[in-house]
């Protein structure tokens, strides 16, 4: 564990700059999910609360993933605003892997070799991303 703690703010680095990854990636979903033909039949509120949300949901894996590529060390700094940001990010990254694991249904994903690679990417991506943010938090803490 020490190599880790010594390594921290690296590893928050390299967490944010995977979610900038992430949501670079992610602007293949629609095509591949085929959210144009799926959205087409409902009506055209709710077709903009879901690119509305969608988009909130991109912008807020951005904002993570620079805040934490390049504001590390301020988010490691034991203060309660970092405390407070870094047990945020914890809490939405779990609840994102939990939905993931729990609720969310699959079976519409067409089941290719890249599909099902990419799957275990992200739950991997989802679950190191708790790991280190989790570690951040606890760093926050003082129990680290």
């Amino acid at each position: 564990m020490p190599y880790v703690m010594e390594n921290l703010e690296l590893l928050l680095q390299l967490a944010g700059w995977s979610q900038v990854v992430l949501i670079l990636g992610s602007l293949g979903i629609p095509r591949v999910l085929g959210w144009q033909d799926k959205l087409a039949p409902v009506s055209t509120l709710i077709r903009q609360m879901f690119w509305v949300y969608s988009f909130y949901i991109w912008s807020t894996n951005l904002c993570f993933g620079l805040l934490s590529a390049l504001g590390a060390a301020l988010l490691l700094d034991g203060s309660p605003l970092a405390t407070c940001v870094t047990g945020f990010i914890l809490g939405y990254w779990l609840l994102r892997m939990a939905i993931q694991w729990l609720y969310f249904d699959i079976s519409e994903i067409p089941a290719t070799a890249f599909n099902t690679a990419a799957r275990w990417l992200l739950e991997l991506l989802f679950l190191a991303l708790t790991v280190i943010y989790g570690l951040c938090f606890a760093h926050n803490l003082g129990w680290l």
